[in-house]
């Protein structure tokens, strides 16, 4: 029994019905977006999503490498590194040699990306300008080195809460890419207020980020 079959094999016959009808990338961000934020500090495997139906973005985007993996994607996530902000967690997808983006996020503009970007820094530039903290200011700072978690196959990544851990461990030890230097971020202007509040729609604020006011 191969890791899909596993995942499959564990659910009862809802759950399964459920899985089923995420036949695409647009349908698994459909069902994250449907789902409550999570606003807890525990995680869990792509099971639990299936089974709370809740999600942080770290759950989130382990559960959309789940379900893009039944499609025949590779389960590949990337990790977004913030300044004074949380971090993110993005599921990646192909389709014409393009990437996209799967992503479960308490924010309107950090979740879905069509496939259309040529290389993994031009998506996660996509994100730059509506990554922000409550301050109003642009957050965003690097990404990991993409991580194929077929690796925490023999853990049980998708249906173990025991292999969170090990993931998370193995997102540190990860290549860092930066996509601005220390200098410019010095220098961004704050996002406009306009922005600001179109991406706060539906915010669950018990799940944002306090950024630190004496900055």
């Amino acid at each position: 029994m191969n890791p899909v079959q596993h995942f499959e094999a564990v659910m009862n016959k809802k759950e399964r019905s459920l899985l089923a009808r995420l036949a695409s990338p647009v349908a698994i961000q459909a069902f994250l977006d449907s789902i409550p934020y999570k606003v807890d500090v525990t995680y869990q495997a792509p099971l639990g999503v299936i089974r709370t139906r809740e999600a942080n973005c770290f759950d989130g985007g382990l559960f959309a490498a789940a379900a893009l993996r039944r499609l025949g994607q590779r389960p590949v996530i990337i990790y977004m590194l913030a300044s004074d902000d949380d971090d993110h967690t993005i599921a990646l997808y192909k389709r014409n040699n393009c990437l996209g983006a799967i992503a479960k996020s308490n924010y309107v503009g950090l979740r879905f990306r069509e496939a259309i970007y040529r290389d993994t820094r031009e998506l996660l530039m996509s994100y730059f300008e509506i990554y922000f903290n409550l301050k109003r200011e642009k957050t965003l700072r690097a990404y990991t080195h993409p991580l194929n978690l077929t690796s925490f196959d023999r853990i049980s990544w998708m249906t173990s809460n025991d292999a969170i851990e090990t993931i998370s461990c193995r997102l540190d030890t990860l290549k860092r890419h930066s996509l601005v230097t220390a200098s410019i971020a010095e220098s961004l202007s704050l996002i406009d207020k306009r922005s600001y509040e179109a991406n706060m729609l539906n915010v669950n604020m018990e799940g944002v980020y306090k950024p630190n006011r004496r900055k």
